[in-house]
């Protein structure tokens, strides 16, 4: 078989054809490697955007929350300091309330058939307390007169109600001090115990042992009090 040798127009038309295909592979690599890469910008871009997006996210509402809880903290302390103004308006009210109750605790001495009585019960509440035979009343030098006739009535009623005799002396060596606004003090057990029953000290305990009351008549219920005295 034999072999013809190419002309030089059919080598140049064999390079053109390869040259040809090579370009032709070469664009379409090309334009694979380009679809690649869009395709990996992409996905890149898009990624990058949504960690932008969630670190916004949380920025804003790491920031939404600080807001949030200062304004929670300014709310609570403007209430709190509210309370604590309305509670010292209502301390100042009753504190000025029993001062004035105070300066009037003369007043119950200028009757003496009412002051009598009570001097009587005073002595009879002391009296039920000690439970002795012998008590010692002490009370103020101008008093002792109607100390004497509360002293009558209450040894009559103590005997009355217990079945047991009394006796009630007043203890003239230690007098209330004149500057006391009345009322007395019971002594017993041999001096070691006394019961105070002078007026001042009356308003005392009733200061603890109505407040509960005074203050709802005053301000009302307080709805948000869990436990009421």
């Amino acid at each position: 078989m034999s072999q013809h040798a190419l002309s030089d127009d059919q080598v140049a038309g064999e390079l053109k054809k390869m040259t040809a295909f090579i370009r032709q592979e070469a664009l379409e690599k090309a334009r694979e490697i380009q679809i690649k890469a869009d395709e990996e910008f992409a996905i890149e871009k898009s990624k990058l955007v949504r960690q932008e997006s969630a670190a916004i996210d949380t920025q804003y509402e790491k920031k939404f929350k600080q807001a949030a809880m200062s304004q929670q903290i300014a709310r609570s302390t403007v209430a709190n300091k509210t309370r604590l103004r309305v509670l010292s308006a209502r301390q100042e009210l009753l504190d000025d309330l029993y001062e004035k109750a105070g300066r009037k605790l003369g007043g119950f001495t200028k009757d003496k058939t009412k002051y009598q009585a009570i001097l009587k019960n005073l002595i009879l509440e002391g009296a039920y307390a000690l439970n002795e035979s012998k008590i010692l009343v002490r009370a103020r030098k101008a008093d002792y007169d109607l100390v004497k006739q509360a002293i009558d009535g209450t040894q009559k009623e103590y005997e009355e109600k217990t079945h047991k005799e009394v006796s009630v002396t007043i203890d003239e060596k230690n007098p209330l001090p004149d500057g006391t606004a009345g009322g007395v003090s019971i002594v017993g057990g041999n001096g070691k115990i006394d019961i105070n029953n002078t007026l001042e000290e009356r308003l005392k305990l009733l200061e603890t042992d109505a407040l509960p009351v005074v203050r709802t008549t005053l301000f009302g219920t307080n709805e948000h009090r869990r436990f009421h005295d």
